[in-house]
């Protein structure tokens, strides 16, 4: 079997605090193994597993790694390593389903280096954690999941999401290796009082710019642009020919500005301290 990965991404947020988890699996030259890492606005941990301890659905995002359950009616954890104490439930509803794939036709495409999932654009969070002796709180809290897989993430590429209110969207710009050559492909899902909008290359979507932070991109009337403002990034491990040997910078919490609008029509503009952001645009 060729050297993969398949993780999963779950991130809840109270007020702003927000909490991710990433439970996924790998294979390199050295074999098979699995880790669960986790986020917050301080730290990044990773805590690994036996492969054996690994069970998982990719239809339903159910991924049960040791003894703790990730799915998408709900998180069951129990992880204790020499740096994290976590325990607890948290349970999902009203999820908000893409109306189709993100990857539209590209999920047909094979050899692909990279192919991303969005499982819930938004659902409610119930429950409270343990973590190091510290309660959570989630009681009236939002959710949301994604996935990817294939063999490493892209050499450049820009990520972002956001829960705001009752707005909730996902985009990201990369650049996309195929048949020698290379090209920017961008996949955005923005939810807006339940009305899903959709930027993608393959409709039409094309990057104004990318760099520094900022991305800024056109699909017809419509224009969607993301600003960095600031906030401070943790450490994550990231997948290269499946061994998780890359190191990237992810904020959970960041100060980011979001303007979508269609023509002169201002759909939203709004700043949030509670997003979610990754540049490797460098």
């Amino acid at each position: 079997m060729k050297n993969y990965f398949e993780g999963l991404y779950f991130k809840q947020q109270a007020g702003e605090y927000a909490l991710a988890f990433i439970p996924a699996v790998h294979k390199d030259i050295n074999g098979r193994s699995a880790s669960l890492q986790i986020v917050t606005d301080k730290k990044a941990y990773c805590v690994a597993f036996p492969i054996e301890s690994v069970n998982m659905s990719r239809k339903d995002a159910s991924f049960a790694i040791g003894d703790n359950r990730f799915s998408l009616e709900g998180i069951h954890l129990e992880v204790h390593d020499d740096e994290v104490d976590l325990i607890g439930d948290l349970q999902f509803s009203a999820l908000v389903r893409p109306k189709y794939d993100i990857m539209g036709p590209f999920q047909y495409v094979p050899l692909m280096e990279c192919r991303h999932s969005v499982f819930s654009v938004r659902h409610d969070v119930s429950g409270t954690l343990m973590f190091n002796d510290m309660p959570l709180d989630f009681e009236k809290g939002t959710g949301y999941i994604e996935g990817d897989r294939g063999r490493s993430f892209p050499k450049r590429y820009l990520w972002s999401q956001c829960l705001h209110d009752d707005i909730s969207l996902m985009l990201s710009a990369a650049d996309i290796p195929f048949l020698g050559v290379s090209f920017t492909g961008i996949i955005g899902i923005i939810s807006v009082r339940g009305v899903e909008y959709r930027i993608a290359t393959y409709l039409g979507a094309k990057p104004d710019f990318i760099g520094s932070g900022i991305a800024i991109v056109r699909q017809g009337e419509y224009t969607l642009a993301v600003h960095h403002q600031k906030g401070a990034s943790e450490l994550l491990s990231a997948p290269v020919q499946g061994a998780m040997t890359r190191r990237i910078r992810e904020s959970i919490s960041s100060r980011v500005r979001y303007h979508f609008s269609k023509g002169k029509k201002v759909i939203f503009d709004f700043t949030s301290n509670c997003a979610s952001f990754e540049d490797e645009y460098r």
